[in-house]
């Protein structure tokens, strides 16, 4: 396990963010309206606005928040198994939203566009151009056409002049948006975006719903930095046997050149979900399960954690970029490898401390259990936002309300502000 960072304030102010005190914890739920409701009586909750947040650039007490794909559930259909879209005209948007005197208040939405100004869906992309596998549903179970400039969007980061970056768990892509959301630029390991550049061709190997979950950008908007949420099924599912093992890709805004580093998880099969930068090799990283606090066996909630990261002594592991396994020693892949046999080679992981465990150092433990959005704000305090989902869960074949284990209330976004001890 990664120690604990305990550093006096004045290091804290300088190094990482304040940090939460028990005492102080406050919440705030984010406004929604209701996007439809389920033949059950389910409601599908918009909402959503939990996938990333990020800093306002200019408005100290602003911030933006992310949406995904949109409402979904799991399907095993006659054309194979995939994802149920109760509402699959659903546009992916980002939000402005304002927080004082401990209440949040939505100012503005943006929804995002093709290069045409055309909306876009939350559908997956077609093959060969981000496609997971996945077959979408519509409610009556006949197939969606898949939509080529589709995102499941989960990283942003919100520049000085307006426009946006956005990581998506398709391609993935990173997309660049204007500030009224039409995109500009599309990166992805295929080279079939907007522009044409891509990132390592491995990065391809990423599994359904596990990619590029993060998103963050140098203070000098120079240099962006995308985490991957899980390992890569890197050369497939079956091979691979080092499953906390994940990667931290960079790319250079201006030449498009990346860099490649290894993010160590603290058990298998975790999430990373966000990555803020504090400086130009500092950040902050997200790392979680998928449980509740309040559940029980293999639901019950183990980790909900910041930590903070350096890449300074970090091996950069890109190899050759167009390789589709990326590189590799004796005809093993970086996700075949131990990590005592990639330190026999010289690699070196990133380091890192953990900052927070929400699990403990809340009034009561964290009940959600996407913790996603990380906001670092200008008084240098954290705020952490959850992905409720929509506010719905699948239970077999049918999309029900999603209800938290430990106060029996539906799920719904809400920003925690951590505040100095």
């Amino acid at each position: 396990m990664s120690p604990r960072l305990i550093l006096p304030l004045s290091l804290l102010l300088l190094t990482s963010p304040q940090i939460l005190a028990k005492d102080e914890a406050s919440s705030a739920a984010l406004p929604y309206q209701v996007l439809t409701s389920m033949e059950n009586g389910t409601e599908i909750r918009n909402g959503g606005y939990g996938s990333a947040m990020t800093a306002h650039p200019h408005l100290a007490d602003h911030f933006y928040a992310l949406t995904d794909r949109g409402p979904n559930a799991k399907y095993q259909g006659p054309e194979g198994k995939g994802k149920i879209f109760p509402a699959p005209e659903y546009t992916p948007r980002i939000g402005l939203f304002s927080f004082s005197n401990g209440e949040v208040n939505q100012v503005k939405e943006i929804l995002l566009k093709d290069p045409n100004g055309k909306l876009i869906s939350g559908l997956p992309n077609p093959k060969g151009m981000g496609d997971t596998g996945e077959v979408a549903y519509a409610n009556d179970k006949s197939v969606l056409k898949a939509d080529p400039f589709g995102l499941d969007s989960e990283g942003l980061v919100a520049l000085k002049d307006g426009s946006f970056w956005v990581s998506d768990e398709y391609g993935p892509h990173i997309v660049h948006y204007s500030a009224t959301g039409v995109e500009l630029e599309r990166i992805n390991p295929f080279g079939t975006g907007t522009g044409g550049r891509k990132l390592p061709a491995v990065l391809a190997n990423r599994r359904a719903n596990r990619g590029m979950e993060g998103l963050a950008i140098s203070p000098d908007e120079k240099v962006l930095f995308g985490i991957m949420q899980s390992t890569l099924y890197n050369p497939s599912k079956k091979a691979i046997s080092n499953k906390n093992l994940t990667r931290i890709v960079s790319f250079d805004i201006t030449s498009g050149k990346t860099k490649q580093y290894l993010y160590q998880q603290e058990a298998n099969n975790l999430s990373n979900s966000e990555i803020v930068a504090l400086n130009q090799q500092q950040f902050l990283v997200i790392e979680r399960d998928g449980g509740f606090a309040g559940a029980s066996g293999k639901k019950q909630a183990k980790y909900k954690c910041i930590y903070q990261i350096d890449l300074s002594q970090a091996t950069d592991v890109s190899g050759d970029v167009d390789a589709e396994l990326g590189l590799t020693f004796a005809g093993k892949t970086l996700e075949q490898m131990s990590w005592q046999e990639l330190a026999q080679q010289g690699i070196k992981p990133v380091t890192k401390t953990l900052v927070n465990d929400l699990l403990v150092d809340l009034p009561s433990p964290y009940p959600h259990d996407k913790l996603e959005g990380l906001w670092l704000r200008a008084d240098n305090q954290l705020a952490v936002l959850n992905d409720d989902d929509f506010a719905v869960a699948a239970k077999g074949e049918h999309v029900i309300q999603k209800i938290l284990p430990a106060n029996q209330t539906i799920d719904r976004n809400t920003l925690y502000l951590l505040k100095s001890r």
